[in-house]
């Protein structure tokens, strides 16, 4: 059975798409039974749209968004940014690709604690070559952007959470990607910064048209999205 989550009328151009994706875990024994948490799954995110997939813990929420990252490999079946297959790219290629197409924020922030606010997001861009003045200085636009510009000095540790937060989602959007790929990103923080960090992606998403992919156990947020999806036993259904 073709399991699909692409029924939906867009006239924008996909960003994300899956191909008859599979992927299983395999169990401790050779006698035990291999978990399935994808399976044949067709799925499309277009540009601009905000995509929820909820689910219960351990349904493979996560793992299917490092599949469409790129960060982790399906048993079978195909993904593409942009039309290009990512399938059979070395790791270099992945990744320049990667930097370019995609950014990631995380439950936990991932930030370097000895570089400021500034050079954490101004890393991303060194990373695709750009010199290191423009980076930090459109590193500070982005950061200023997120309510950051009196905080370009501090180093995580003298942030709040919230705060990092934003750092994180800065250094996802400063390459100025063609989706964001965000897994929990609210779930370590209190309702009113939650929604503040939620807020800093969506308006991101309206200027840029920057397709986001949440993974989310809060239903409040997802509700916010465009389109939800429920992961369930492998399958991606439609819910909203």
């Amino acid at each position: 059975m073709n399991n699909s989550a692409s029924n939906i009328q867009h006239g924008g151009q996909v960003v994300l798409e899956t191909l008859s994706l599979n992927k299983a875990f395999k169990g401790i024994t050779a006698a035990d039974q291999a978990t399935h948490v994808i399976r044949n799954l067709d799925m499309k995110v277009f540009e601009g749209e905000t995509v929820a997939i909820v689910g219960a813990s351990g349904a493979g929420k996560s793992t299917l968004l490092h599949v469409l990252g790129g960060l982790d490999k399906p048993d079978s079946g195909r993904v593409q940014w942009q039309g290009q297959s990512i399938e059979g790219l070395s790791v270099k290629a992945l990744g320049l690709l990667r930097n370019k197409m995609l950014g990631f924020v995380y439950q936990f922030h991932h930030l370097l604690p000895e570089f400021s606010a500034l050079d954490n997001v101004a890393m991303a861009l060194r990373i695709g070559g750009m010199d290191k003045t423009a980076a930090r200085t459109d590193s500070a636009k982005v950061l200023e952007k997120l309510g950051l510009g009196h905080r370009l000095s501090h180093r995580p540790a003298e942030l709040s959470g919230g705060e990092r937060q934003r750092v994180a989602i800065a250094r996802a959007l400063v390459t100025k990607p063609r989706a964001i790929l965000a897994d929990e990103p609210t779930g370590n923080l209190d309702l009113d910064t939650a929604d503040q960090v939620f807020q800093a992606l969506l308006e991101n998403k309206r200027e840029a048209a920057t397709a986001l992919v949440m993974v989310t156990h809060s239903m409040e947020l997802a509700e916010r999205c465009e389109r939800i999806l429920r992961l369930a036993k492998g399958e991606l259904v439609q819910v909203k």
